[in-house]
C-alpha cells in the first residue's frame, strides 16, 4: 500500500544528503516535495500540515551527530513523527471480561464479515480463549451463511441465527447460547449499508444497549482514502469507537487512510487486514509501519510471521542434516514451500532495511519469486530418488526433467551445481558453530 508513498519520501530524502547542518534552506524544497507526497496519497490536508510543521521544527538548526550524515539524521526525525501521527503505539484489544463481547460495525463492503473470523482465529491463537460468532447482519444477502461458512471452516461456535429474527431477537437470545457454550469472546457481526444513516446508528445504539460490548471496532475499507476517515467520524459520534480494522491493506489503496484515521478522530487502529486469507490479520504497530515506509525495514513482524508459520521441529532438523550434509532437494523443496507460506520472497524482502529500495533496482532481473517457482518446478520434476541423490542425474535423467518442467538442461545444471555448493558452505558454517540446531535457527533460507 505505501511502496510510492515509500519511494517519493526517500528520493526527497536524498536531496539534503552531505550537507553539513539541517538548515531552514536545504530542507524547504525536501519538506515541500514530502508534503506533495503525503497530499497525492490522500492524507488529510489538516494531517500533512501538522505532520510537516514539527518536522519543520526539530530539523531546523538540528546538529548533525558524529558519524551521521544529514540525510540519515532527517529520517530520524521523520520516522519519529510518522510514529506519532499513525498512534505512537500498539493498542491491546479488550477481552478481559468473561465473556468479552466485541461488535464489528461498518459500511457494505468493507469486509466484516471476514474480518469476524479472522479476529476470532487471532484472539484464539495468540490469547487463548474460546470465540463465539453471532451473525447479526439480516439485511445482505448471504451474509449470515457466509459467517457460518467461515465459522464451520475454522472450528468455531457458531449462533444459529433462524430465518425472520430481529438482530435485537438475535443479540438477546445469544445471550444464553454463549453462556451454554462456554464461550470468552463474543464477535457480533453487524448490518452494514451502503452510506451512514439514522436506521443503521439507531439499530446499532440498541443492540449496544441490550449488550454492552467491551470494543466496538469499525471495519474500514484502506481503498477509500479520506472517506474512511469521514465514514469513521460518523460511527464514532454515535457509537463512541473504541478501535479500528483497516482492511484491504494489501491493495492499491495509497495510504492516506492509516496516516490520517488516528490523528483526525482520535481512534487508535487495532489490526490491518493484508490478504484475503483467515490468517492474514496483523496488530497494527505504527513504529513498525513508520519503518517500513521509510524503507528501515521491520524484522519483528518478519520474526513473528516465521514463528507462527514455520514448524520448529522442522527447521532444527534442516540444520542436522546440513551438519551431516545430509540436506537433500526435498528438503530444499519443503523450505521453498514455507517461503510461500510466509508470502514469497518479494514479500518478506520489505521487511529488511534498505531491501526496498534495493527490490526496485532487481527490477529488470529476474524476479526472486519468479525463479523460486523456476526451482520448485525443476525439484517436483525429479523423482524421489533424484531428490535424495543428485548424483544420479545422468544427461537424459536432465532431460527429462527439463522437459517436465518447462525450463532448459542449462538451468538444471546450474541449480545443481549450485545447490551443491550452498549446501557445502551452510554446514562448514554450522560446524563453525555459526548457526546451532535449535539456537536461532527458525528460518528456511
Amino acid at each position: 500500500m505505501f511502496d510510492s508513498l515509500s519511494e517519493k519520501i526517500l528520493s526527497s530524502v536524498k536531496k539534503i544528503r552531505g550537507q553539513n547542518k539541517i538548515s531552514e534552506s536545504n530542507i524547504e524544497e525536501t519538506l515541500r516535495e514530502i508534503r506533495m507526497s503525503l497530499l497525492e496519497a490522500d492524507v488529510n490536508f489538516k494531517v500533512v500540515k501538522n505532520f510537516i510543521d514539527r518536522v519543520k521544527a526539530k530539523a531546523i538548526g538540528a546538529e548533525v551527530l558524529q558519524g551521521v550524515n544529514p540525510g540519515q539524521q532527517f529520517v530520524k526525525i521523520v520516522h519519529e513523527e510518522l510514529i506519532q501521527t499513525l498512534g505512537g503505539a500498539a493498542v491491546d484489544i479488550n477481552v478481559r471480561e468473561n465473556p468479552s463481547v466485541i461488535f464489528l460495525v461498518g459500511l457494505q463492503g468493507a469486509g466484516k464479515t471476514t474480518s469476524a473470523a479472522k479476529l476470532g482465529l487471532y484472539i484464539r491463537q495468540k490469547i487463548g480463549k474460546k470465540v463465539g460468532l453471532i451473525p447479526a447482519d439480516i439485511y445482505r444477502p448471504a451474509a449470515v451463511d457466509q459467517l457460518m461458512t467461515l465459522a464451520k471452516q475454522n472450528n468455531f461456535p457458531f449462533y444459529p441465527t433462524q430465518s425472520g429474527e430481529k438482530p435485537e431477537q438475535i443479540l438477546e437470545r445469544s445471550k444464553a447460547w454463549a453462556k451454554e457454550n462456554m464461550i470468552e469472546v463474543v464477535i457480533v457481526d453487524t448490518a452494514g449499508r451502503l452510506q451512514i444513516d439514522d436506521d443503521l446508528m439507531s439499530e446499532l445504539g440498541r443492540l449496544k444497549n441490550i449488550w454492552q460490548p467491551q470494543e466496538i471496532l469499525l471495519v474500514a475499507d484502506a481503498m477509500l482514502g479520506q472517506q474512511s476517515v469521514n465514514v469513521a467520524e460518523g460511527f464514532h459520534q454515535r457509537l463512541n469507537l473504541t478501535g479500528l480494522v483497516l482492511t484491504k491493506v494489501d491493495g492499491d489503496a495509497r495510504g492516506g487512510a492509516a496516516l490520517s484515521i488516528r490523528e483526525v478522530t482520535g481512534i487508535p487502529i487495532k489490526f490491518l487486514g493484508i490478504g484475503e486469507k483467515v490468517t492474514a490479520l496483523e496488530v497494527f504497530h505504527p513504529d513498525r509501519l513508520a519503518g517500513r515506509i521509510l524503507d528501515m525495514g521491520d524484522v519483528l513482524s518478519l520474526v513473528e510471521k516465521a514463528q507462527d508459520l514455520i514448524d520448529e521441529k522442522s527447521a532444527r532438523d534442516s540444520a542436522k542434516k546440513l551438519m551431516k550434509n545430509e540436506f537433500t532437494f526435498e528438503d530444499f523443496l519443503s523450505q521453498i514451500q514455507m517461503l510461500k507460506k510466509m508470502g514469497g520472497m518479494e514479500s518478506l524482502m520489505k521487511f529488511l532495511p534498505g531491501m526496498g529500495q534495493l527490490s526496485k533496482q532487481l527490477q529488470n532481473m529476474t524476479p526472486p519469486d519468479k525463479e523460486m517457482k523456476k526451482i520448485e518446478a525443476i525439484i517436483q520434476s525429479m523423482t524421489f530418488q533424484e531428490r535424495k541423490d543428485p548424483r544420479v542425474l545422468n544427461a537424459s535423467r536432465r532431460e527429462r526433467i527439463a522437459k517436465g518442467s518447462g525450463t532448459q538442461v542449462q538451468d538444471i545444471n546450474r541449480l545443481v551445481k549450485q545447490f551443491e555448493e550452498s549446501k557445502k558452505m551452510m554446514g562448514s558454517m554450522m560446524k563453525m558453530g555459526m548457526g546451532k540446531p535449535g539456537k536461532g535457527m527458525r528460518f528456511p533460507f
